[in-house]
């Protein structure tokens, strides 16, 4: 239906930033949208008008994530990120039902989504994660949230998330100095000699040298 465009973006279900967050959804253009139509599969953000948009902050200025599941064990998830302009009328308070998409529209290569046995689609279904970062998460820190178990509660992944900053803030703050490596002296490879043997040594050359005289 996207390659013949009788649809060709679909929509995800409304979704809720928190409790009293922001409402939002998902835009997928699985042939791609205007310059990336046929090459790329666009991903786009849509702010929706919702019931707390009263007591929140506007326009909309946090960095967005996405994440397309790779469905193996190897877990090579494509992420990619955009922030908003606050300029863009997609970021200020929605005045209608949904606000005008904006994301990625380079998000993912149809060459590699049309590979037979590819990890993205299985069971012709995919997996698309959507994260806002109200935080200033870190970009180390990203592929880490992403791999966490989808099914754990959103508290416990935050809980997770902010235990392994502090891991690894610690271990900038106090890096593992590596040991210099030090030379062993020289070992001697003759015995010492006793005085005994030099007391023989300077006999003998003392006798060689009578000998040798005239």
């Amino acid at each position: 239906d996207a390659q013949s465009e009788r649809q060709t973006s679909i929509y995800s279900p409304p979704f809720y930033s928190s409790p009293t967050g922001y409402k939002m959804r998902a835009r997928l253009y699985l042939n791609g949208d205007r310059n990336a139509q046929g090459t790329h599969m666009s991903l786009f953000f849509v702010l929706m008008r919702g019931p707390n948009d009263a007591i929140l902050k506007f326009p909309f200025n946090y960095k967005v994530t996405f994440c397309l599941y790779d469905q193996t064990p190897q877990q090579r998830h494509i992420i990619d990120s955009f922030r908003p302009d606050i300029r863009s009328n997609s970021f200020q308070r929605p005045r209608s039902e949904m606000n005008i998409a904006n994301g990625i529209p380079k998000f993912f290569p149809l060459a590699m989504i049309q590979q037979d046995d590819n990890p993205y689609v299985r069971d012709d279904t995919m997996f698309i994660k959507v994260m806002v970062d109200f935080g200033n998460m870190s970009k180390t820190l990203l592929p880490y949230a992403l791999s966490l178990n989808p099914g754990l509660p959103m508290h416990i992944q935050q809980l997770l998330i902010q235990q392994e900053a502090e891991r690894k803030g610690q271990k900038q703050e106090h890096p593992q100095s590596q040991p210099m490596p030090i030379n062993p002296p020289l070992a001697s490879t003759q015995p010492p000699l006793s005085k005994e043997s030099l007391e023989t040594d300077l006999d003998e050359d003392n006798f060689n040298g009578q000998q040798d005289s005239p």
